[in-house]
């Protein structure tokens, strides 16, 4: 049985869990949707009630029916790299692909309606805070005098995007940052806005859960730092031990998000609290194995070569 990976040719994170699953002799194929049609290749048929077929990438050719898990880390758009790329290929490409692999029974790392919905920030927020985490007061709106009386009630809140970083145009990524009450907020009717009550945080935590497992890391945060993802804080990635209170909230979270796989960010207040802030489902964890020696990738490849459902 065989491991597909769907994703683009430079990705170290995957790379560690080719490294892993080679060395457990499991067989696999790593796919880019991208290059489908040209480089990648597909054929199905209908039979009898199932679709029967073959892809094939590098010289590799592997059948439908002998797909033993799919794990989905970081795939361009279907098609992308096709000689006239249209948005109406990559429709008919990503249908096809994505299609057929739903009709097979392999195991998803994460299932692709899954992963989609947990791309939502307010769905995961109301998730989040079903699942037992704490939460910070946030809202997203356009009207000016809203983002002005919650500044104004929480005094400090951050502003951060809806939706992450742009994937094409524009080339950008809004980091969250700090905005004072008496900030001017008449920019707010431009576009939904992201506001959140700011967390005065000593530590940055990153959980990353894989199937039962939660490999946990701590970086001290430096005054008045807002966003860990940017700027040297002097700190290193160090384990840290997960409060079973958080153990509980993350097996609840991915069971309500029928979730394998997710990368959780937290701010640790002064009194220790683990404020939830996001969780991505295809989130990196390539940098924290590497500071921290924690098997993570040994991990993955544990769960997409075990053939328990």
């Amino acid at each position: 049985m065989t491991v597909l990976i769907l994703t683009s040719e430079q990705d170290v994170t995957a790379d560690m869990v080719v490294a892993q699953l080679h060395d457990r002799g499991v067989p696999l194929v790593r796919f880019d949707p991208g290059d489908l049609p040209g480089e990648g290749a597909l054929s199905a048929e209908y039979v009898r009630g199932e679709f029967r077929g073959y892809l094939s990438a590098g010289g590799r050719v592997v059948s439908m029916s002998g797909l033993r898990s799919i794990w989905i880390r970081r795939p361009n758009e279907p098609a992308a790299h096709a000689a006239e790329p249209s948005a109406w290929l990559s429709a008919e490409s990503g249908q096809a692909l994505y299609g057929m692999l739903d009709c097979t029974t392999a195991r998803w790392m994460n299932d692709p309606g899954a992963a989609a919905k947990a791309r939502n920030k307010p769905w995961q927020l109301r998730l989040a805070h079903r699942s037992g985490f704490p939460v910070p007061a946030t809202i997203i709106t356009t009207y000016p005098q809203i983002a002005r009386q919650f500044a104004e009630q929480y005094r400090y809140v951050v502003v951060k995007s809806v939706s992450g970083k742009p994937p094409n145009d524009p080339p950008m990524a809004l980091p969250t940052t700090l905005v004072p009450p008496d900030a001017d907020f008449a920019g707010v009717a431009a576009g939904p806005t992201l506001l959140q009550r700011y967390i005065p945080k000593r530590a940055d935590i990153r959980l990353t859960s894989v199937g039962d497992e939660q490999f946990a890391a701590r970086k001290v945060s430096e005054p008045g730092q807002v966003d860990g993802r940017y700027g040297d804080t002097g700190h290193t990635w160090e384990p840290v031990e997960v409060p079973a209170r958080i153990t509980r909230a993350v097996a609840a979270y991915k069971d309500l998000a029928k979730l394998a796989y997710g990368a959780f960010d937290f701010a640790e207040d002064s009194e220790g609290t683990w404020w939830f802030l996001e969780c991505n489902q295809g989130g990196q964890f390539g940098f924290v194995e590497l500071e921290t020696g924690q098997p993570i990738a040994e991990a993955v490849a544990s769960w997409l070569s075990s053939t328990t459902a």
